[in-house]
């Protein structure tokens, strides 16, 4: 904990603004700059807004359906007058460049416009007769989705609002209760949100927003009146959480390495053109810190030769430096150590035999875009998501060798395939080990209202605001009897 003379940003419990006894500092990865200083809850203020949802769960749960999708239509209205406020925010805390922060803004835009939309269609029911068996002759069976209960919402950092969104969106549209806890690193945007959420007329005690330090997550993780929670980050915490709350729903959107296959029909100079530029960008674009960033490219060995230099010579061309400048392509990792973490693994490959095609270098918190090739096998690079700028290149022989690649990992969230034939786009559907298969583009695309998560070891359970809110509740079936069908 720090003590600062910067007037510190209060919390949310239970709808209302409060300070604790502590704070901590938010810094810019990219110059150092204090950003801004936040109040931590104490551990009674943590109680007061666990017990106020808890209490408030029946009540939230009755709220009627067009007071919960007003609240998330004014939301999503606030966000977007409110967008470049938001976006320069989120570069500042997350040292994402603002490009991207922007979008970033118009995607938790679209997240809670759907909640809104979601909320007015959902649980309206399913009407089953039961009287295919004689002994339910006059019976109807009437199944609809009610909340399992209190949400503790965990996020990261790397989406510090758009993952945010994820989590308490689909709660509100449900009328589930829930606890948000954003990243240490990046808790602005989480508050920002918290204090669009203030503006609504949904109950008091239905969210709250507080930066818990990860130090004293494991009580709340265990705590009986959260029964559900959503978990975003590394496959070891998220595991570490399922296993001491074995009893509890959890949702878990882990890890990865995604790969972005290009197959021998994707060959004209075009083609390769567009995919190296697709590779090259969406390997980088959040720092390479997101869990759908490209970190393996495997390629054809007929067009492997042609493409790479392509790759190279489009992430050389991604812009470095400051994530404030509009021209900046590539901003700083989270934090330096992040970055001297990426360069040991980096190191470790090269002084394995990889060989090292452009990047490697690292300034402070900034790692410049990296391409290997030649990947010694039990590297922790070939094991490992890098969670940074940096991606491997890999030659194969034909589908079957290409497909075995993608599924030879522990982790399976998504893959791009690059090719024009369907019959090739429904195999890799069928065969491929992983949570969602973009053909003709990298696996770094991602719909806000589709379903989105892993297999393997990339986690359980599904976000995307529809998906999620199935998550959130559970089916109660009601049977009538004496009905004239």
């Amino acid at each position: 904990m720090t003590t600062s003379r910067v007037a510190p940003h209060a919390f949310w419990l239970a709808g209302r603004k409060a300070t604790g006894e502590d704070t901590f500092d938010v810094t810019s990865s990219w110059d150092g700059r204090l950003v801004a200083t936040v109040s931590v809850p104490t551990e009674a203020q943590v109680e007061e807004a666990v017990a106020a949802a808890h209490a408030v769960r029946d009540e939230f749960a009755a709220t009627p359906a067009h007071v919960r999708a007003a609240a998330l239509d004014h939301v999503a209205k606030r966000l977007a007058e409110r967008t470049e406020e938001i976006a320069q925010l989120i570069s500042a805390e997350n040292g994402k460049p603002i490009k991207w922060a922007r979008g970033e803004v118009g995607r938790a835009l679209s997240v809670f416009r759907f909640a809104a939309e979601e909320a007015r269609r959902f649980n309206g029911g399913e009407a089953q007769r039961l009287d295919t068996d004689a002994g339910g002759v006059g019976r109807l069976a009437l199944t609809r989705r009610f909340p399992k209960g209190v949400v503790l919402g965990i996020a990261p950092f790397n989406f510090p609002l758009n993952l945010c969104a994820h989590k308490i969106a689909p709660a509100i549209a449900v009328g589930a209760p829930m606890i948000l806890k954003p990243a240490p690193a990046t808790p602005l945007s989480a508050l920002i949100l918290g204090e669009l959420l203030a503006e609504t007329e949904l109950p008091a005690g239905s969210w709250s927003v507080l930066p818990v330090p990860n130090d004293r997550m494991p009580a709340l993780v265990q705590d009986e009146r959260l029964p559900v929670i959503s978990f975003t980050g590394s496959d070891k915490v998220g595991y570490a959480i399922m296993d001491s709350v074995p009893r509890k729903h959890c949702t878990l959107e882990l890890g990865g390495n995604a790969a972005a296959v290009v197959l021998s029909d994707f060959s004209s100079e075009q083609e390769l053109d567009w995919a190296a530029t697709r590779i090259a960008t969406f390997s980088n674009y959040q720092g390479g810190q997101s869990c759908i960033s490209v970190q393996r490219v495997i390629a054809d060995a007929s067009v492997y030769d042609r493409l790479v230099p392509k790759i190279v010579a489009a992430v050389e061309a991604q812009k470095t430096g400051d994530p404030s400048d509009a021209a900046t392509d590539v901003g700083p990792l989270i934090s330096e150590d992040a970055a001297k973490r990426v360069e040991s693994w980096v190191d470790e490959a090269v002084q394995a035999g990889a060989l090292l095609l452009t990047g490697g270098k690292r300034d402070g918190a900034s790692y410049a875009p990296t391409v290997l090739a030649d990947l010694p096998a039990g590297t922790t690079l070939a094991c490992e998501e890098v969670f940074g700028p940096v991606l491997t290149v890999a030659k194969v022989d034909g589908v079957d060798e290409a497909f075995a690649a993608v599924n030879d990992s522990k982790y399976g969230l998504q893959v791009g395939v690059f090719t024009h034939d369907v019959q090739t786009a429904f195999r890799a559907h069928q065969t491929l080990e992983v949570g969602g298969v973009i053909i003709g583009d990298v696996p770094s695309y991602r719909a806000d209202q589709m379903p989105y998560g892993g297999a393997k070891q990339s986690g359980v359970g599904r976000e995307g605001v529809a998906y999620a809110m199935e998550d959130y509740t559970y089916e109660r079936v009601m049977v009538l009897t004496g009905l004239p069908l």
